[in-house]
């Protein structure tokens, strides 16, 4: 079962794996002050809704009022995950935030299965898991297909580099000077 914040997710990380360079480090280390401050005014906005949402669910009883605040819960979760995700750029916090995501909407499907009774709640729980583990898998294998994408252009650029290379050598002085320079500068070397 995928939602669409997943697909979104997937499709920020592949744009991420396809052009950015920034190799994965900590929380904001090249960040704007623009991209921080979008960052903390998602996470205000996320807990605003949450503090909402949760006040609706106090009119409700049951079952209903637990699967009402396991919603608010999960949706609480997307949107500070995609906002960090966002905010940190790199490949590896945009697939924590979707295993994380996945692991509220687990919640949340578990808490519906919560008022289901017999076979039916058996049934409900299996589909709850499926979805985790499917979510968990495409999350873990479109990282691991950027990373393999990314390492191959990087083995492709150095093959390059050296057939670069390899021409300069068939000039001398001044002319291999030229050459390599420009390779420098193709490659970014």
């Amino acid at each position: 079962m995928r939602t669409p914040h997943m697909i979104l997710l997937l499709g920020a990380a592949m744009l991420w794996g396809a052009g950015h360079a920034r190799a994965a480090g900590q929380l904001g280390r090249s960040a704007t002050p623009q991209a921080k401050l979008a960052y903390e005014q998602a996470r205000e906005l996320a807990a605003a809704n949450y503090k909402n949402a949760r006040a609706q669910c106090d009119a409700v009883t049951g079952n209903p009022k637990d699967v009402c605040v396991a919603e608010a819960k999960a949706a609480r979760v997307r949107t500070e995950e995609e906002a960090r995700a966002k905010y940190e750029d790199t490949l590896k916090a945009y697939t924590r935030a979707r295993l994380r995501v996945a692991d509220a909407e687990y919640d949340r499907d578990k808490t519906k299965c919560a008022g289901l009774t017999g076979n039916e709640k058996d049934v409900c729980q299996a589909q709850a898991k499926a979805a985790l583990v499917a979510a968990q898998a495409d999350a873990k294998a479109d990282q691991k297909t950027i990373e393999a994408r990314n390492q191959a252009r990087d083995d492709k650029l150095d093959a390059a580099w050296k057939v670069a290379k390899e021409r300069c050598d068939a000039f001398a002085g001044a002319a291999r000077d030229q050459c390599m320079s420009n390779a420098k500068t193709q490659f970014g070397k």
